[in-house]
């Protein structure tokens, strides 16, 4: 496992600066919000993109991908009855996946709550078929930049679509493409019936990426989430990618957000045993 954080916390500092300071405090990865880049993605010129990867080379720390997707954009969404908005979003998903690739990195999470929501008359059926044809149209254009796209399920204040681990893995069956894949969220799992570990334990091998947080929305160890067995069982079942603080409440400041979640993290792995080998 390596340990990466998101830069939305971070609000209106330079590029550069976020990526010396996350790397000073001990992360190797950097996740980012598209919208803290640029109001239109489509304003990012090649030199602008380039020179956001090296700034990233430059301090040290991989960009590993984007989440936050669709936040701050007009007009997409991802189970609208509008097929003309479907193909927009499609298009604006492959033009992210398009900047993944040029800043480097290798996975985007689909989290983007209100733009997938179910619309007035919308049935769960047709949302879930419009969703999947929406990311049938995006996967093979994301697989040729090499980026794969994790479904984050998000608990039912947050949206009413997607809310399971297995209702994620439901959309992902009806995608049918190997790039197309479960993405972890501590937060959004304590909402389950299920408890975290045993989902992590089920689902861990095959998910793409883990946000780490805490069910409070504040980092790992603001809260009472015991991450102790969360990376037991994250060892236990073989998860090998990033781990990465994705937080919503941004008290006490950053720096702070940053650095007690990766002193947290580390000693709890620290407490935690290899799995045995039969």
């Amino acid at each position: 496992m390596r340990f990466a954080t998101c830069n939305e916390q971070f609000e209106d500092w330079p590029f550069d600066r976020v990526c010396r300071f996350v790397r000073e405090a001990g992360y190797e990865g950097l996740e980012l919000a598209p919208f803290t880049l640029a109001d239109d993605i489509a304003s990012l010129t090649a030199q602008r993109r380039g020179e956001l990867r090296r700034q990233a080379a430059d301090a040290g720390v991989d960009v590993i991908g984007l989440h936050w997707l669709l936040a701050k954009t007009e007009g997409l969404h991802l189970t609208s009855p509008d097929a003309a908005v479907r193909a927009r979003t499609a298009s604006y998903l492959m033009a992210l996946g398009t900047l993944c690739r040029d800043l480097g990195g290798g996975l985007m999470v689909f989290g983007s709550p209100k733009q997938r929501s179910l619309l007035p008359g919308v049935t769960r059926a047709q949302a879930y078929d419009w969703a999947a044809s929406t990311f049938r149209t995006v996967m093979p254009a994301l697989a040729n930049q090499g980026v794969m796209l994790c479904m984050e399920p998000l608990s039912v204040t947050e949206t009413d679509f997607v809310n399971t681990c297995d209702e994620a893995l439901e959309l992902a069956g009806m995608v049918g493409h190997p790039g197309f894949v479960l993405h972890l969220d501590v937060k959004a799992m304590c909402t389950e019936t299920t408890p975290v570990t045993d989902l992590i334990r089920r689902h861990g091998a095959a998910a793409g990426h883990f946000h780490a947080n805490d069910a409070n929305r504040r980092g790992p160890g603001f809260g009472d989430v015991d991450f102790v067995p969360i990376f037991q069982a994250l060892r236990d079942s073989s998860y090998q990618r990033w781990v990465s603080v994705e937080v919503f409440d941004y008290t006490p400041d950053p720096e702070t957000i940053a650095r007690r979640s990766l002193d947290y993290m580390t000693r709890c792995l620290a407490q935690t045993t290899a799995p045995a080998r039969s």
